[in-house]
């Protein structure tokens, strides 16, 4: 896609813009102070999607959703993106709405997974270290190793856990915030893992419509032998930048797991938006010329960070960005446990290192889904911060 068209189909907004539309990540920092922390991006919303709701708006359509349990046109328009993006046939019936993807983690974890400890690869994303509290499941802890190339699941590890007695991995892939994408062969590791302790799988999969080029998103129940085990949680919100619409999809890879899920109590999942199903389906119906412009707004920023770091943060680590546009950066060189602290001091707000893995020191995840001055300035302040 040219540089024309790219810059034509993704806006970025203008600081009054963001403040009025980021509610949380822009109206969260001191006037004078640039966001680069929570997961939003300084971009105006697709068009199809915004005319899709305004729409909704205008005819009056703000009250319950209609309560379908899986399937409908929201099924139908996931399955269609889905087979476009991935080339995953998903039967459309075994799309259920749900809120968000937390929520839906939350549900699979509920009603799926056995009364037995809980895997989680660390980092991890923050809101994923409570539902193991909330579900009632112990956490146990998988670590990468922060001073390794790549974030990938160390195999024996995960196997020495299942064998202890875990039955549950909540993987995140593609990874926040390591930036990971899990390749084929590595999604086939983990099954087979799991496989072999009859354990199970919560797929959050709500950033693989951003993955980079020079990686490919393999959804985890498009592999052999998962249908029985696993469901994927995925949603447009990340993608669109769409997240106070309140919609996510549980993806089943079978009908019996379908069912199980379908037939809880309304209470224990009733929370999605009809615009969130609106929104949803205009973007996963109309939304591809966008979103590639996205992607390689993203590829641009990702280049440039790249550039910015080697110039002005030479000592700085940063993991492969090779998905979504949040770079997991490690700054221990400069001698901060938590340099976030000194980077919001230099104008600057990150999300601190210990939010996603809690007693580390020198991390912090940057959004770099802003425009290219403005990275700039991020960059330069986060260097004369720390230096």
């Amino acid at each position: 896609m040219s540089t024309l068209l790219t810059d034509a189909l993704i806006r970025d907004l203008t600081d009054d813009e963001a403040r009025a539309a980021l509610v949380l990540k822009w109206g969260h920092v001191e006037p004078g102070v640039l966001p680069a922390w929570v997961a939003e991006m300084d971009y105006a919303v697709a068009e199809p999607v915004t005319a899709a709701v305004r729409a909704a708006v205008d005819r009056g359509e703000l009250g319950y959703p209609d309560f379908v349990r899986s399937g409908g046109p929201l099924g139908e328009a996931y399955a269609g993106f889905a087979l476009r993006h991935f080339g995953a046939g998903v039967p459309p019936d075994r799309v259920l709405p749900t809120a968000d993807v937390t929520v839906g983690v939350r549900i699979a974890l509920d009603v799926l997974s056995e009364r037995a400890p809980m895997v989680l690869p660390l980092p991890a994303y923050d809101p994923q270290h409570g539902l193991g509290q909330i579900t009632g499941l112990e956490q146990w802890d998988l670590p990468v190793d922060p001073d390794g190339d790549r974030y990938a699941v160390d195999l024996d590890a995960l196997d020495d856990l299942f064998a202890r007695g875990a039955r549950t991995l909540l993987l995140t892939q593609p990874h926040n915030p390591g930036g990971h994408v899990h390749t084929r062969a590595e999604l086939e590791g983990i099954r087979d893992v799991v496989t072999k302790h009859g354990g199970r799988v919560v797929s959050d999969e709500i950033h693989g419509p951003l993955v980079l080029p020079g990686a490919e998103h393999v959804p985890y129940l498009s592999l052999e032998g998962t249908a029985d085990h696993a469901v994927a949680v995925v949603a447009a919100s990340k993608a669109f930048n769409i997240p106070g619409l309140k919609c996510a999809q549980i993806i089943t890879g079978d009908d019996a797991t379908r069912d199980r899920l379908v037939e809880i109590p309304m209470a224990q999942n009733d929370s999605w938006g009809s615009l969130g199903v609106v929104g949803s389906v205009a973007a996963y119906t109309e939304g591809d010329p966008w979103l590639a412009a996205l992607v390689e707004r993203l590829d641009q920023q990702r280049t440039l960070l790249g550039e910015l770091l080697a110039e002005l943060l030479p000592e700085a680590r940063m993991r492969p960005l090779e998905a979504t546009y949040l770079a997991w950066l490690d700054l221990r060189a400069y001698g901060h446990d938590d340099p976030a602290e000194a980077i919001l001091r230099g104008g600057v707000r990150v999300s601190p290192g210990h939010g996603y893995w809690p007693g580390s020191a020198g991390h912090v995840r940057l959004n770099i889904a802003t425009s290219a001055d403005r990275l700039t300035e991020i960059v330069r302040r986060t260097a004369a911060a720390l230096s």
